[in-house]
C-alpha cells in the first residue's frame, strides 16, 4: 500500500488528490494537508473586493468533500519535510505538531504573499489593500464601498492598482480588478469622481509576465500591449509601467522605474499584488541539518526537473520542468506555484540603481491545474511500477485568461486571452514564437459568460459533492 500526502488544497493540490483517488486502487491512502478548511474560489474575489458577490459565494467546505471520495484531510500547517525519512511535521492552528509519514509527496503549498517585501504594503501592516485570499479581500471591498460613500457626497477621488513590487506577479487580477472597478463605478454614476491609474513592474502595458501576446486578427497582427492601451483608453485609465514600488506610505506610494528614477503617486484607495515566495517550509536531512537552500531556490520554490542557473539569454523551452520531479528525492514533486520555474518568460530588468524590476512567470489558475494533474499521474506510474511518464512543460502548454469587466451575465463583458504554448518556443513558431492560430483576444459579452461558468461549475458542484464532475476522463 502507498501512502501519498498532497501539501495545500489549491488548483492544483486539488487536482491531484482528485485524480489520484479516482485512479489508484482504494487499498492506497491519499491524504491532503491544507491549513484552512474551506477552499476559496480565487479568481472570483474581484467580485467581493467591489461588493458585487458575498464572501460564502466563493468557497466551499473541504472535508465533506474529501471524506466522500475517500480522501483524508488534515487541517494543519506543514512546518518541516524529512524527505530522507520521509515524513512532514505539521501544525495545527492550537499549535499541536503531527508527525505524517508518506511515501510519495506533493507540494502544492501555492504562493507565500511577501507583503514585508515592500514597506507599508498590504492590508494587514501597511496602507494598500489586496485580493489574494478571501480575508484580504472583504477588507478590500470595505474599504472601497467607504469609498464609494465619500464620492455619493461629491468628493473626487484617486483610486491605484497594480503590482507592489519590482518581481510580482499575476497582473491579471490586478488588470481585472481595475476594470471591475471602473464598470462598478459606471453603473454607481459615479465614474467621474475617480481617476483610475494603473501601475505595474511589466516592461509592457499587456506583458502579463508571459512576454506579451500575439493573436492575427481579421488579416492584421495585434499585440496585447496594443489591445490593453485600446482598453485602458475606453476606460480612462492612466498607467505607468516598468515600474516597481518601494514603499508605501499613507496615501502614497514611493517608486523605482527603469531608469531609475524615484517618484511617487497619490492616492486614496490602493490595490497593490505583493511578490509571491515560496512557503516557509523547513526541508531536514537524516542527520537533521536544514537543506531548504538545496532543495529550493532563492524564492523558496522547489527544485525540480528544471535546467536551472541559466541566464535568460541561453533560457530553452527544453529548460522548463515537465515532470515536475525533484531531482534529489525522486518520490518528491511540486505542483502549481510551489515549483522552482527556470527563470522568467519576460525579459528581465535591472536598472542602474539595482533594483530588479521584472514581472515574474505565473503559474497559477489553467497552470496550476495542467500540473496538478502530471504530477498525480506520475506518481501513478511510480506506484504502479514504472518510470513517470506523464510530461507537459509551460512551453507545451495551453494559457487562457478571462478578465471579466463586470459580474452580469447581461449587460456584463470580459477580456478572453488565449495563447499557445504559454513560454514561447521560437525554434516551432519563428516570428512569434507561439502558434497564431490558437493566440487570441476578444472581448465581449461571452467572455463573461465563460467566467460565471467557471465560477458556477467549480463552486456549485463541489458544494453539492459533484466533484468526479470536474475530472474528464
Amino acid at each position: 500500500m502507498a501512502k501519498v500526502v498532497i501539501l495545500g488544497a489549491g488548483f492544483s493540490g486539488q487536482t491531484a488528490a482528485l485524480y489520484l483517488r479516482k485512479k489508484l486502487d482504494k487499498k492506497h491512502e491519499v491524504i491532503v494537508v491544507n491549513p484552512w478548511p474551506r477552499f476559496t474560489y480565487i479568481p472570483s474575489l474581484v467580485w467581493v473586493g467591489i461588493g458585487r458577490m458575498k464572501p460564502e459565494q466563493t468557497m466551499f467546505e473541504l472535508a465533506p468533500v474529501f471524506q466522500k471520495q475517500g480522501i483524508t484531510f488534515i487541517q494543519a500547517w506543514a512546518r518541516e519535510i524529512h524527505p530522507d525519512r520521509q515524513y512532514v511535521v505539521t501544525e495545527s492552528k492550537d499549535g499541536t505538531k503531527q508527525k505524517i509519514e508518506y511515501d510519495y509527496l506533493i507540494n502544492a503549498t501555492g504562493p507565500y504573499l511577501n507583503f514585508e517585501g515592500t514597506e507599508g504594503l498590504g492590508p494587514d501592516n501597511g496602507y494598500s489593500h489586496s485580493i489574494c485570499n478571501i480575508h484580504h479581500a472583504k477588507m478590500a471591498r470595505d474599504a472601497y464601498l467607504e469609498l464609494v460613500s465619500r464620492m455619493e457626497k461629491g468628493e473626487k477621488v484617486k483610486i491605484l492598482i497594480g503590482t507592489g513590487h519590482g518581481q510580482a506577479t499575476c497582473q491579471g487580477a490586478a488588470l481585472e480588478y481595475i476594470t471591475n472597478i471602473h464598470n462598478d463605478l459606471v453603473n454607481r454614476g459615479l465614474r467621474d469622481k475617480a481617476q483610475l491609474m494603473w501601475i505595474s513592474n511589466e516592461p509592457a502595458l499587456g506583458d502579463f509576465g508571459v512576454g506579451g501576446i500575439y493573436a492575427k486578427k481579421y488579416g492584421y497582427i495585434m499585440k496585447s500591449e496594443a489591445f490593453l492601451k485600446s482598453l485602458f483608453a475606453e476606460q480612462g485609465i492612466y498607467y505607468q509601467v516598468q515600474t516597481a514600488v518601494k514603499k508605501v506610505e499613507k496615501g502614497k506610494v514611493i517608486w523605482e522605474n527603469y531608469e531609475g528614477e524615484i517618484g511617487e503617486t497619490e492616492f486614496d484607495y490602493a490595490m497593490l499584488i505583493p511578490q509571491f515566495r515560496g512557503m516557509n517550509i523547513k526541508y531536514v536531512n537524516k542527520d537533521g541539518e536544514d537543506i531548504t537552500s538545496k532543495l529550493t531556490n532563492a524564492g523558496g520554490f522547489m527544485l525540480v526537473d528544471g535546467g536551472y542557473g541559466k541566464n535568460w539569454e541561453n533560457l530553452q523551452p527544453s529548460d522548463w520542468p515537465s515532470t515536475y520531479q525533484s531531482p534529489f528525492y525522486p518520490n518528491m514533486f511540486a505542483a502549481g506555484i510551489a515549483f522552482a520555474p527556470p527563470g522568467s518568460i519576460s525579459k528581465p530588468f535591472t536598472n542602474k540603481n539595482g533594483t530588479v524590476i521584472t514581472a515574474t512567470a505565473p503559474r497559477t489558475g489553467m497552470a496550476a491545474g495542467i500540473i496538478g494533474k502530471i504530477v498525480a499521474f506520475n506518481i501513478i506510474d511510480m506506484i504502479e511500477g514504472r518510470s513517470p511518464s506523464h510530461r507537459e512543460s509551460m512551453a507545451e502548454m495551453p494559457g487562457a485568461c478571462i478578465a471579466s469587466i463586470g459580474k452580469s451575465i447581461w449587460n456584463g463583458s470580459a477580456a478572453t486571452i488565449l495563447m499557445y504554448p504559454v513560454v514561447p518556443d521560437f525554434d516551432r513558431y519563428p516570428e512569434y514564437g507561439r502558434d497564431l492560430k490558437i493566440c487570441d483576444m476578444e472581448i465581449g459579452l461571452a467572455g463573461a459568460w465563460i467566467k460565471r461558468t467557471l465560477h458556477s461549475m467549480f463552486i456549485y458542484k463541489m458544494k453539492g459533492n459533484l466533484g468526479w464532475s470536474l475530472i474528464p476522463e
